[in-house]
């Protein structure tokens, strides 16, 4: 019977002894996971530690007390009182809008004519009236999806090949530019119109990455044509001209006043990062909606709702954390990047951070 006791006590020690050195660990133990960036992108790696841990867990409860989550909406649509907040953000939004469209200091950077240019970009869905402007970066292939499927060509969101969706002679999805002068003025003045927009900064990094740092194979001429273009005039080391463009190329590129003949050289392929005036010209078309991509999950039921056919498709499935602005990329992309060449940019952009509300990033610019 001792023998046996004798046994008991020692394993009880072991596992106490083993407790400490787990408990003692834990504070050193980093955990990974991997934060998707953007629509089809490769993740962000974010580290974590066991006590950063608690602290989302504990910032997230606090959260969700405060706002409605997106689980707690009806698939059906959004119930009357959601609704109608919404509805008060998006007039806010719209009201904030056409404010910063009267104010003369800003005019060069919010009023762009209705040409060619910006009629490209309106997708149309006559089917329900239904016109579309597309910002790249902005998670704008899920909404091309959504038209796609209500212009006839597919039953749901899911069946679509995603290289069907950027081909527009596959795709269904006729261009404004496409119509009469007079069809255009029709569609314009009676149609649901809307746009997603997203913190300018955040947008230009996204654009930066896809098509510079990670560059679909179907897309070379990024690479191949417009990078080293940049390369040649904007950067200050020309031996280096072997190492890829850097961000501080392209951000030297996009803030400087004579960069147009670049634009022209570039053609289309400047939509990725022309700012939200000269794509959708939200100060010379009526828009019904902005949405925002920050509130996505949010957003995107409403404005089917709004648009009356929240019955008839569903937004795709947005992946956790993808909306959420992150200031800590911003931060490190603008690290090396000098004031006076961030200043220069914002000067270009101001146009979109004030029509659709967001802050002047002080942290950048001072």
């Amino acid at each position: 019977m001792s023998d046996t006791m004798r046994h008991h006590w020692l394993l009880v020690g072991a596992c106490g002894w083993v407790l400490l050195i787990l408990m003692f660990a834990s504070k050193f133990i980093n955990f990974n996971f991997r934060v998707p960036d953007d629509y089809g992108g490769k993740p962000e790696m974010l580290s974590w530690t066991v006590s950063a841990m608690k602290n989302v867990k504990s910032s997230a409860a606090q959260e969700s007390e405060r706002k409605p989550q997106p689980s707690d909406m009806p698939s059906a649509g959004p119930a009357s009182a959601e609704q109608s907040d919404w509805q008060a953000v998006a007039a806010e939004r719209l009201e904030l809008l056409a404010s910063v469209c009267r104010n003369a200091s800003l005019r060069n950077l919010t009023h762009t004519p209705v040409n060619k240019f910006v009629l490209d970009r309106i997708f149309v869905c006559d089917k329900h009236k239904i016109l579309f402007c597309q910002t790249p970066k902005v998670g704008n292939t899920q909404w091309k999806k959504v038209l796609i499927v209500l212009n006839g060509a597919f039953s749901t969101v899911e069946e679509i090949p995603e290289n069907v969706v950027h081909d527009h002679e596959k795709n269904g999805l006729p261009r404004l530019s496409s119509l009469s002068n007079q069809e255009i003025t029709k569609r314009l003045n009676t149609y649901f119109k809307f746009f997603i927009v997203r913190d300018p900064f955040e947008r230009l990094i996204s654009a930066f990455k896809d098509k510079f740092l990670q560059n679909p194979r179907f897309e070379p001429w990024y690479k191949h044509d417009i990078a080293p273009a940049i390369i040649r005039k904007y950067r200050k080391g020309r031996r280096e001209e072997g190492t890829g463009l850097r961000f501080e190329d392209f951000v030297r590129y996009l803030g400087d006043p004579g960069r147009r003949r670049l634009d022209r050289q570039f053609g289309d392929h400047i939509i990725h990062w022309v700012t939200y005036a000269e794509l959708c010209a939200p100060c010379d078309i009526p828009y019904s909606v902005v949405g925002h991509h920050e509130t996505l999950e949010r957003d995107a039921p409403y404005i089917l709702k709004a648009a009356g056919i929240d019955r008839l498709v569903s937004y795709p499935t947005i992946p956790p954390g993808i909306t959420r602005y992150n200031r800590t990329k911003v931060e490190r992309y603008f690290s090396g990047i000098s004031k006076r060449d961030v200043r220069r940019l914002y000067a270009r952009f101001q146009g979109d951070f004030s029509l659709f509300g967001y802050q002047q990033p002080d942290f950048l610019l001072n």
